[in-house]
């Protein structure tokens, strides 16, 4: 049980930090828009990542570490390709929740959405650095007891990303208008291109 909480404890703290995964699940929280798949996707991404780390991968990518700045830099360009969306929508005054005029939001199709909340999770360099090296290599201290511990952080992600998908719903009663969609979206646009720029400069 320690090494559980110990695990849901990390895992909570790396996964709570703001980036490009958890703005996506939260405009799609707020758009209530297929939030139950984009949940699914990046809870369930989460854990294949930790048992991945836990079961060596994080060893092998240790030995090939270019394989990390590939996924760098298609995550910089996926991300950039995202923010460029979403100022496109920001510049259009009704590409919003139209709740003023009382027409029903066009909903993306799943697939496409889909597609993101994958490409957000498995191009982020970052999962690799913190899920897969770190909370592996953590959890294996842990000895015979690792799995507990990577059952407490894949447990914490599920929570996390089912709190903040099913609880950004009620920021919709501030968000009702296609003026406070423009400024939500362009906000993820800033927030996209200073994720890929901070992924391709060195540090």
């Amino acid at each position: 049980m320690t090494a559980a909480l110990a695990g849901f404890g990390l895992g909570l703290s790396l996964i709570v930090a703001i980036g490009a995964q958890n703005v996506f699940v939260l405009r799609q929280g707020i758009r209530r828009e297929h939030i139950g798949a984009v949940v699914a996707i990046c809870a369930v991404s989460d854990a294949l990542l930790i048992a991945a780390g836990i079961a060596g991968l994080g060893a092998v990518l240790a030995v090939v570490p270019w394989l990390v700045d590939v996924v760098r830099w298609l995550g910089a360009a996926f991300l950039l390709g995202y923010a460029v969306l979403a100022a496109r929508r920001a510049w259009r005054p009704r590409s919003g929740l139209e709740a003023d005029t009382g027409a029903a939001p066009r909903l993306a199709r799943l697939s496409g959405v889909a597609l993101a909340a994958l490409a957000l999770t498995w191009l982020n360099p970052h999962v690799y650095l913190d899920t897969v090296f770190l909370l592996g290599s953590v959890a294996n201290t842990h000895g015979d007891e690792r799995w507990l511990f990577g059952a407490g952080a894949m447990t914490a992600s599920l929570l996390w990303f089912t709190a903040l998908g099913l609880g950004a719903r009620y920021l919709g009663r501030w968000l009702s208008s296609p003026r406070a969609w423009r400024w939500l979206d362009a906000g993820i646009a800033v927030v996209m291109i200073a994720i890929a720029v901070s992924l391709v400069l060195p540090t």
